[in-house]
């Protein structure tokens, strides 16, 4: 595995844990458990993940996070008990993949992919506290089932080609963060600043003569 390769797979783990922290962790391990992937000697540190308590607590976790990311502002409230979680998580895990003898790339790795799983945390985030705005209750679980899938299928990707796993999580970051911009203009369009009262401070007229 070439060293754009392990770029692709780290920002890849990095970018998805933000979204699915749990099921990041756990299908790594799993793939790691049953030998899907094969470790180069540069990654064995990702082995850890195979071990069967870290699946466990991970698969709960998994159990967990898909059942209260469909549920109207639990979601919310997951998210904002895991703002630290998955940034610091997205970083171990890129920190985890690059080569443990040079330091420099270690600790770029860990800058890069801390500030990847915080972008994609944020944007999820705020993305849910929109949605959960709206007053019928299947918004939530169609954009969570859609935050799975997608979350699985570039997994799997991410071990097969991880260049293509990184370009496409990039893509969806971005088009994640432009809806989410289009989103706020339409509601301060929608909802303009009502204007200002005049302020009663002002010179008072004088009497008449």
């Amino acid at each position: 595995m070439g060293v754009i390769e392990i770029l692709g797979l780290a920002g890849s783990l990095s970018l998805l844990s933000g979204w699915r922290f749990y099921l990041t962790i756990f299908a790594t391990g799993l793939a790691m458990h049953f030998n899907i992937v094969p470790l180069p000697e540069n990654l064995q540190m990702l082995d850890v993940l195979a071990n069967p308590w870290v699946l466990g607590i991970s698969a709960l976790g998994a159990v967990a996070e898909f059942f209260a990311d469909k549920i109207a502002w639990l979601d919310s409230i997951w998210d904002g008990l895991h703002t630290i979680v998955r940034p610091v998580g997205g970083a171990m895990l890129a920190l985890a993949v690059v080569d443990s003898s040079d330091p420099a790339w270690q600790v770029i790795a860990f800058l890069l992919g801390g500030g990847a799983a915080f972008a994609s945390h944020a944007t999820k985030a705020s993305a849910r506290a929109a949605v959960n705005t709206s007053p019928e209750p299947f918004s939530n679980v169609i954009v969570s089932t859609v935050e799975d899938v997608a979350t699985g299928g570039l997994l799997v990707l991410a071990f097969a080609n991880p260049v293509a796993a990184l370009v496409i999580s990039l893509i969806l970051l971005g088009l994640a963060i432009w809806a989410l911009w289009a989103g706020y203009r339409a509601f301060r369009r929608m909802f303009p600043k009502s204007p200002s009262p005049p302020s009663q401070l002002g010179p008072q007229a004088g009497p008449p003569e």
